[in-house]
């Protein structure tokens, strides 16, 4: 039987992966929102998770849909999976909250989180734990590689723009280059945080203030380039405008944080005139230059506007 939306997650039902007092545990948490077949695929793939007898795990969904689209999916692979599935659900439009539903459940020694569109490789927990456990770090962070159903425009494959960096394994990572979609981080990090995800990032950027937070504690996260995970590309966001919506959310809700405030405002006052001057040689040089400048226009244009109460988008 399916484990209900409660403060306390039901026992483990007989037969289901559990925590074991030898082994370590991870609490693989998912947020979801109207994704049913890429939510599929991801619970097939996590099922695929190769231990080696290390470590023993579970998966928790959390469905941000108020109509909870993601329980029939949820439901019927927990019926047939020997991995523990809990399913709860978030009615509140709000990835932080939704998080933090999720955390709600979570046991054991570790939190894994990977993103709904994201599907990883066989060995993806077990790299992430070996990585996090000889460095002695708070949490690792691993590379979110693109998957494309369909061939991209030329544009895209020129600037890289769904590439993201890949330092060497056991880099520190500053909280500015972290983020959730591929995180495994010690659930003792969580002692006495009753919101550990702040809901006034509601719409983004909710995991880069807990990296500032966890930080500024002095908690240290290293990146495992081991620990690859894919995500879905859709056609959808290969376009222009996706890209430069997606820039000017980001410089809006970056403002958000009360660290270095003035700093990015001043950097964004003078970057805006430099960048409008430097659009036009871009687009002489190649449509992907002109493209990459353009986002970062709008990354400091989402601050620019947000600081005067301006709110350019609303939502991912």
């Amino acid at each position: 039987m399916m484990p209900s939306d409660s403060n306390q997650p039901s026992p483990p039902e007989q037969g289901k992966t559990t925590t074991s007092c030898a082994l370590p545990h991870i609490s693989v948490a998912a947020c979801t929102f109207k994704r049913p077949e890429l939510l599929e695929k991801l619970l097939h793939e996590l099922a695929r998770q190769k231990t080696g007898g290390k470590f023993t795990f579970s998966i928790i969904i959390s469905d941000n849909d108020s109509k909870q689209s993601a329980r029939p999916v949820v439901e019927k692979f927990a019926a047939a999976s020997p991995v523990k599935t809990i399913y709860c659900a978030e009615p509140r439009s709000n990835i932080a909250l939704a998080r933090n539903k999720a955390l709600e459940h979570a046991k054991g020694d570790y939190v894994a989180f990977i993103d709904d569109d994201e599907f990883p490789l066989p060995d993806w927990l077990a790299e992430m734990l070996k990585a996090c456990e000889n460095y002695q770090a708070a949490g690792t962070l691993g590379p979110v590689r693109p998957h494309f159903d369909l061939t991209p425009p030329k544009w895209i494959i020129q600037g890289r723009f769904c590439e993201r960096p890949e330092p060497a394994t056991g880099k520190i990572m500053d909280w500015e280059e972290s983020r959730t979609g591929n995180l495994l981080f010690r659930r003792s990090l969580l002692a006495g945080l009753l919101q550990p995800f702040d809901p006034q990032f509601g719409n983004g950027g909710e995991d880069k203030d807990f990296f500032m937070r966890m930080t500024q504690q002095g908690h240290v996260f290293r990146w495992c380039n081991e620990g690859v995970v894919y995500e879905a590309v859709p056609p959808s966001r290969l376009t222009r405008s996706y890209m430069l919506k997606r820039a000017l959310l980001r410089g809006k809700n970056i403002l958000k944080h009360p660290t270095n405030r003035a700093r990015m405002l001043a950097t964004s006052f003078v970057a805006t005139p430099v960048y409008c001057l430097v659009l036009l040689p871009a687009l002489i040089a190649g449509h992907h230059h002109f493209m990459k400048y353009c986002i970062k226009l709008c990354d400091h244009v989402g601050r620019l506007l947000a600081f005067v109460g301006i709110n350019p988008v609303d939502e991912r």
